[in-house]
């Protein structure tokens, strides 16, 4: 679900040209979802190999990342631990959520209706722990660190940039900055031509770039209010928030009363739910001990052998491989004229 706070934040259009030389923390299982819910064909199914596994958040790595390392932008991908226990009524929300979806999938495909069954096939999106393991594979023949976090992975991108490993944290939700990121970036994985859905029209998507104590200050509130702040709109450890409140009211009651406990209105409602644990997870969050990342050199040949053993076809794989090849030599022949 994500904290609904976008409407309060301040955000600036970005390019990803920006962040070049720049280490971004991804959050891994937020960027493969988008991967798995926006690849598909026609009818809505999956990218898949010749065994019928899916292959559409490969896909998205390889054209991603070759985006990413081309243009001199040094991602880190950090993958979900163990969620804390209070999500799972948010977790059980999303299983219902799929399987309603994938009741009406099978009746628009019965119908023929193509433009419904793929608007509810992407409603059905799985992370499996095999595509998490093949993600990972892929992302080490590119060199490409990743981080398994002990819990959100969010929290640890959060980290990494708040004690300066990484520049930005980036994800489509605004949970990083509950839990201390210093900048976010949104749509890093997913800006470019978009289809918009149900329609035969296009947009382009930009990357957006939020400063969180930017908009702290305009707003007037600190990190632990803004924590409030998402607590009375919902969080994915209490879905529900409190009825009626949305960004702009939260941002209201915590300016005129400071803190959930002072606001009249509502203590009943503040009783049900353990307001307290739910801060100390964005506050005090379970995070990844990391110094420093190490970046590795691509393997072109595993990369090449691992998505053509998946059914991806040899010569477009090849052809973005040089394209990254020549960009990456371009920009070491530069560097040493520079210097």
């Amino acid at each position: 679900m994500g904290v609904k706070i976008k409407d309060i934040l301040d955000r600036q259009k970005t390019s990803l040209e920006s962040f070049a030389s720049r280490v971004i923390a991804i959050d891994a299982y937020n960027a493969i979802y988008q991967f798995l819910a926006t690849i598909r064909g026609s009818d809505g199914q999956n990218l898949s190999d010749l065994r019928g596994n899916v292959t559409s958040h490969l896909s998205g790595l390889l054209h991603r990342n070759v985006n990413f390392l081309s243009m001199g932008i040094q991602p880190i991908y950090i993958f979900d631990g163990k969620p804390p226990s209070l999500k799972a009524a948010e977790i059980e929300r999303r299983r219902l959520l799929k399987t309603d979806a994938a009741v009406r999938y099978e009746k628009a495909i019965s119908s023929g209706d193509v433009t419904d069954a793929r608007k509810y096939a992407q409603r059905i999106t799985y992370l499996t722990d095999g595509m998490v393991d093949e993600s990972k594979t892929l992302l080490s023949f590119f060199g490409i660190p990743y981080i398994s976090a002990p819990s959100e992975g969010e929290a640890t991108a959060a980290h990494l940039n708040r004690i300066g490993v990484a520049y930005a944290s980036a994800s489509q939700d605004y949970d990083s900055i509950l839990f201390g990121a210093k900048t976010l970036i949104r749509n890093f994985t997913i800006s470019g031509r978009r289809k918009l859905p149900n329609k035969n029209a296009y947009i382009y998507v930009e990357p957006e770039i939020i400063d969180v104590q930017k908009s702290l200050d305009l707003l007037g509130v600190t990190q632990e209010q803004m924590v409030d702040i998402g607590i009375l709109i919902g969080t994915d450890f209490n879905p529900d928030g409190f009825r009626g409140v949305g960004a702009k009211t939260a941002l209201k009651l915590i300016r005129r009363h400071s803190r959930l406990e002072d606001i009249p209105s509502i203590q009943d409602s503040l009783e049900q739910i353990d307001y307290q644990q739910i801060r100390n997870i964005f506050l005090k969050p379970m995070v990844a001990n990391v110094d420093k990342v190490e970046f590795g050199s691509v393997d072109y040949d595993g990369v090449l052998a691992y998505l053509t053993g998946r059914s991806f076809d040899r010569e477009r794989v090849q052809a973005s491989l040089n394209r990254l090849k020549k960009s990456l030599t371009k920009r070491s022949n530069n560097l040493d004229r520079w210097l």
